[in-house]
């Protein structure tokens, strides 16, 4: 009996090591369309336009979190299934993002600001606004064709 407890905490030890030392978070995104144009948003408690998105909760599909997270944060009422366009990473200090990105299409929302999301945009995606950073500029190139795509975030 011994020897099963130590092979458990054996076993728990180095899951718990791996957890510290490779910590990920998953989270999901999406390039929302209506007639032409995307959605961006500005939170408040970030700097910049983004794609609205969020964290992937434990045991939820992403497809469903990117429908939860859009109906939260900007209001969606309908639109067509979202269609995955690419996984991609990113490292924040010790901690890696997967982030999965959906292009929505077809998007009906009624935006009302809320405690997290200050504004949205529809914007060209040629002609993102200023304050958009770097990572959503190249996921618009992907889009529009005129870059290929990058597994970095």
């Amino acid at each position: 009996m011994r020897r099963f407890f130590e092979k458990l905490l054996l076993i728990v030890a180095t899951h718990v090591r791996a957890m510290l030392l490779t910590p990920m978070d998953v989270g999901a995104a999406a390039i929302v369309e209506q007639a032409g144009r995307v959605v961006l948003v500005r939170h408040s408690y970030k700097s910049g336009w983004l794609f609205p998105g969020g964290a992937v909760k434990r045991g939820e599909p992403p497809a469903a979190t990117i429908i939860r997270e859009l109906r939260e944060e900007i209001g969606l009422t309908q639109s067509v299934p979202p269609q995955l366009l690419g996984v991609f990473v990113r490292r924040r200090l010790w901690v890696t993002n997967m982030i999965l990105l959906y292009r929505v299409r077809e998007a009906v929302f009624v935006f009302k600001p809320n405690w997290e999301i200050r504004e949205v945009r529809l914007t060209d995606p040629a002609k993102p606004p200023p304050g958009t950073g770097p990572a959503i500029r190249r996921r618009l190139r992907e889009l529009l064709g005129e870059a290929s795509q990058v597994g970095n975030w």
